[in-house]
């Protein structure tokens, strides 16, 4: 589950949704959802006034979406507009509770954040204001690790009492590692860091337990009353506790080295072997597969290098063997030299509809099958003979089962029954193919179970607040995972006896147990301060010791006094009703400053419907140069294949003619419609990205009220027509590339008048960029040829891409065309923090050479221009927003008798 700012996707068409409203929240959903809807509807009104509490918030009125039509796990709360999604289908590795229930009290959370800040009420359209005022008013690491601490202190589950989320953060603070306020918030390209949802849970529950229940609610009602300071949250932080964000950091950090060092101390670990080089910066190797006593396969993933499965010989010699696509969770199952493993594929035009597929890989033909396409199948697992495949499939409407598929041709030959519709998950074989082994979910915790082919379930390991994930069976005997001693390990239960034993007894996790018929050991992931290792350990079981895990969410807990918020959910049945799409299409919002630039700006009325499928706006602006007002309004409907927008402008002009008298000054009003169908198709396949956009765009405009405007001066401009056409590919991007390793893309645009003969001209334009890997890993090279051809009325125009330092040169022909090479490179990882100014998370270099009008003005020996150009990526004064700041050098032929140019680079990113 992660944070979102902005929802941009949309579901199909043939989605048809309904509403139910209860007590202030708004719900809909899919028709598939009416049960889990009716769930909601008694739970969110019941559980809110509780989350709120220690926010002093207990009433509230928002939408809630549920969302069924995609396979990520996911949940968010917004402003502009006010609304919350939950995506229904759950993880196969998450929480010990209800998926569902585990959103709600998480979400809810920030909503109480939302309504403490705004006063919980819609006043004149504020909501976008809001927003920016709520991400500068707020660290994200409070954002999201007060709603994890809520999470934990109202529920018998919660990340915070989970080992395995606050692993990383352990390792490194345990293998000495320093980690600077903004490293441990912002993260690094270069080391594993806690993430501000760790760091946020951790520091939330350490003011907590030293300021008492009510100091957020103190520190947000502070920040309402006085809301225009640089960093309010520290200042009042500071005000209320004698300690700023960053002071509390530093004290959180040595509280945490010293329980940490306590709890390291007094459990007994061991210092397993690595199977895998030493790693230089942070480096995955999951789910390893002992191939044989000389052979690992495993799946590998890095600061510097994308997910791909690879081998590992006896010598730690790495072989690249295939790049796969995204994934849920990292995972993939070998028998029999069969690899299968499971990854998400988009719907070519509709997002938020996508699908989980089961992909194979042949290690002898080294041949790709794709074994379903429109799929929801999640966790395959071969049988030992690689015939057969066990994996979970979860419905539109929630529905989970065991499913067994033909390994072959992946169609679906059995499907095992789930009576009570238990969340299921990571299931696999015995060594006969005849019994599965699986964990199942509910809010009373997770079991362990297994099942046969006429149905006979075995619950081996009752609910439980255990992570246990990833059962296979050694045997007669099952491993898994779970933190019977506060470390996540390895562990193994008799079928028989029920009696659990001991694997492992990793310092910081072990996880992802692989065993081999042939060897009499275990291989799995051991984790380390760098990622997840490889490791190997005889199979010797021992009785299990001593929790010793640290509990840092205790006095909220105690705080909130509430117990599991779940544990009395009322049971009414409320109406439900259609919810239309065409009559909720306008859904106000926020009035919104404008400023295009310094002689622009104005006001702005927003409108999002809930279901994103239609935005439209009304504004008004000042000409500050031509002192009169501009009056536009707009729309984009994404409904549709095509993305249909249009916009409006009734706006003032103004230009400059030569006459016999001189220069002459006209000024005139305009109507101007525009209006553009474009459609975006992309998808994608393992470890490819391909997108197709197909654009179509016209306009119309009607001049009045002219002011000294030569005679023959157009009133009219009838339909220009532009039509565009781009293809894109590209591979997926490890963390520290500055581009893909390989990419492709084509865009044709074409321009002309065919309805207005007064306008003779037309242009044509294309532009193709290709990407090739560096001399070293993560650089990048550039070449990008772009051509146009213009006339008429479009003469003037420019399409293309131009060299480095075009506007600032004298130009001696129209532009026909450029060949630009760029090469570009990261140099240094600094992870340095300035104070409170800046974090700097790399530091990179460019070299360029740019040629203009080639085979016109010049050939491959005279560029126009070349030079090298340094940037770094930073976060400024602490916040979320990456900055991209930078310089460029631009020397100039000497053919145009100009001086070098001095360019500063700024971008920024969220």
């Amino acid at each position: 589950m992660f944070s979102q700012i902005f929802d941009e996707e949309q579901n199909p068409l043939s989605v048809k949704w309904r509403q139910i409203n209860s007590s202030g929240f708004k719900i809909i959903y899919p028709t598939e959802l009416e049960k889990e809807a009716q769930r909601m509807a008694n739970t969110l009104p019941h559980i809110y006034p509780l989350v709120g509490s220690s926010l002093g918030v207990k009433k509230t009125t928002i939408p809630v979406l549920l969302q069924n039509q995609g396979v990520i796990a996911n949940g968010f709360a917004q402003l502009g507009p006010k609304k919350s999604e939950f995506f229904s289908t759950p993880p196969q590795q998450f929480d010990s509770q209800d998926w569902l229930n585990n959103l709600a009290v998480h979400e809810l959370r920030h909503v109480a954040q939302f309504d403490k800040l705004t006063g919980g009420k819609a006043k004149p359209f504020p909501e976008l204001v809001y927003f920016v005022w709520f991400g500068a008013s707020l660290p994200i690491w409070f954002f999201e690790g007060d709603a994890v601490t809520t999470e934990t202190a109202l529920t018998n589950a919660g990340r915070g009492r989970q080992p395995s989320w606050i692993m990383p953060y352990r390792a490194s603070l345990l293998e000495g590692k320093k980690l600077s306020y903004s490293k441990a918030s912002f993260g690094s390209n270069t080391d594993i860091t806690p993430g501000y949802y760790q760091l946020g849970y951790l520091l939330s529950s350490n003011i907590r337990t030293q300021q008492g229940e009510n100091i957020f609610e103190e520190v947000l009602t502070d920040i309402k009353k006085r809301p225009l300071r640089l960093y309010p949250f520290s200042n009042t932080l500071k005000k209320l506790t004698g300690k700023g964000s960053h002071k509390w950091y530093k004290q959180t950090d040595s509280l945490l080295r010293t329980k940490w060092t306590a709890q390291d101390q007094a459990t007994s670990t061991v210092d397993y072997q690595s199977l895998t080089k030493p790693a230089k910066y942070a480096t995955n190797y999951f789910t390893p597969v002992k191939l044989n006593d000389n052979c690992i396969l495993t799946l590998k993933q890095s600061k510097t290098e994308a997910t791909h499965l690879i081998m590992i010989d006896s010598n730690r010699t790495e072989k690249h063997l295939l790049y796969i696509g995204y994934q849920e969770q990292p995972w993939f199952s070998y028998a029999n030299d069969l690899v299968i493993w499971d990854e998400v594929r988009y719907d070519p035009r509709y997002r938020k509809r996508n699908y989980n597929i089961i992909c194979s890989y042949n290690l002898k033909t080294k041949k790709v099958k794709k074994l379903s396409s429109t799929s929801r199948l999640f966790a395959p697992s071969l049988s030992a003979d690689g015939k057969k495949i066990i994996a979970v499939k979860i419905e539109l409407n929630n529905q989970c089962n065991l499913v067994e598929l033909d390994a072959k041709s992946g169609s679906i030959i059995f499907t095992y029954p789930n009576p009570k519709n238990l969340i299921l998950q990571t299931p696999s074989f015995d060594e006969s193919g005849n019994t599965i082994a699986y964990i199942s979910v509910s809010e009373k915790g997770k079991a362990l179970h297994t099942i046969n082919r006429s149905g006979e379930i075995r619950e081996l390991i009752a609910p439980t607040q255990q992570q246990l994930t990833r059962p296979v069976f050694i045997g007669q005997q099952i491993a898994f995972n779970a933190h019977y001693n506060g470390i996540d390990n390895i562990y193994e239960i008799d079928v028989i006896s029920k009696k659990i034993s001991a694997l492992s007894n990793a310092k910081y996790g072990a996880f992802n147990p692989s065993f081999s018929k042939t060897s009499s050991t275990l291989i799995f992931n051991n984790f380390r301060h760098t990622g997840y290792d490889i490791s190997e350990t005889p199979i010797k079981p021992e009785p299990l010791s001593k929790n010793n895990f640290v509990y840092f969410g205790a006095a909220a807990e105690k705080q909130e006094n509430t117990g599991n918020v779940f544990s009395k959910i009322p049971d009414s049945i409320y109406d439900s009703k259609p919810y239309r799409a065409l009559g909720n299409l306008i859904n106000l919002h926020s009035i919104t400053p404008v400023i295009e630039d310094e002689y622009l700006f104005g006001l702005q009325l927003n409108s999002d419907n809930l279901l994103n499928t239609f935005s439209s706006f009304v504004g008004a602006e000042y000409h500050r140069d031509l002192r009169r007002f501009e009056y536009n309004a707009g729309f984009i409907l994404k409904s549709f294949y095509p993305v249909i927008s249009s916009t409006y402008r009734n706006r003032p002009r103004r230009t400059f003619y030569t006459t016999n008298q001189g220069i002459m000054q006209g000024d005139w009003r305009e109507n101007n419609i525009q209006l553009q169908a474009l459609v975006p198709i992309n998808f994608n396949s393992l470890g490819d990205n391909y997108s197709f956009n197909f654009k179509a765009a016209t306009s119309y405009t009607q001049r009045y009220m002219g002011q000294n405007m030569p005679a023959n001066y157009i009133t009219s401009l009838k339909l220009p027509m532009e039509y565009g056409f781009s293809f894109a590919h590209s591979t997926r991007q490890a963390d520290r590339d500055i581009a893909p390793r390989w990419a492709q893309t084509l865009k044709l645009t074409y321009l002309h008048q065919p309805f207005d003969n007064r306008l003779d001209g037309e242009l044509f334009a294309a532009e193709a960029f290709l990407y090739f890997p560096g001399l070293f890993k993560n650089h990048s090279f550039t070449a990008n040829f772009n051509y146009q051809y213009s006339s008429g009325v479009r003469r003037y125009d420019n399409e293309i891409n131009a060299v480095y330092g075009y506007n600032n040169i004298m130009a001696r022909n129209f532009l026909k065309n450029t060949l630009l090479f760029n090469y570009r490179f990261p140099f240094a990882f600094p992870d340095a923090e300035l104070g409170p100014l800046a974090y700097i998370r790399n530091i990179r270099g460019g070299l360029f050479c740019h040629y203009e009008n080639l085979g016109i003005d010049t050939d491959m020996g005279q560029p126009k221009t070349y030079g090298f150009e340094l940037r770094s990526s930073m976060n400024l004064l602490r916040y979320q927003p990456i900055i991209d700041l930078g310089t460029r050098f631009i020397f100039v032929n000497k053919v145009y008798n100009q001086n070098p140019i001095f360019e500063l680079i700024l971008n920024y990113s969220f």
